[in-house]
């Protein structure tokens, strides 16, 4: 007998939230870096600055959970920023001369 189709179901808000969130996790080629909090976020910052410049990197971007021993995060983003954001962390491509990754988990 087959297993019963999956349903999903496709929300859409018409009025469009003030933040987004997203959970993220960074990682690198070697392992044993560590971040602690502030330098997470100024990894968040650097890349983009790196990327849109000064003006970007004053976007309101808050850490609301980090969890140093995954180096995985809750971002909370205006949601303006959104689009920034996810592309500057898809583009980093290293810290400290070590390459690393950044992974969007949720949305």
């Amino acid at each position: 007998m087959p297993a019963p189709a999956t349903t999903y179901e496709r929300i859409v808000y018409k009025n469009p939230s003030e933040h987004h969130y997203m959970k993220v996790c960074l990682e690198f080629q070697d392992r044993g870096v560590g971040l602690n909090a502030a330098q997470f976020k100024q990894l968040l910052i650097s890349a983009l600055k790196d990327l849109f410049g000064e003006v970007d990197a004053a976007l309101p971007l808050d850490i609301l959970t980090y969890e140093e021993k995954t180096l995985s995060a809750i971002l909370r983003i205006c949601s303006s920023g959104l689009v920034k954001l996810w592309s500057s962390l898809t583009l980093l491509g290293s810290y400290k001369g070590k390459k690393c990754a950044f992974r969007v988990i949720q949305v």
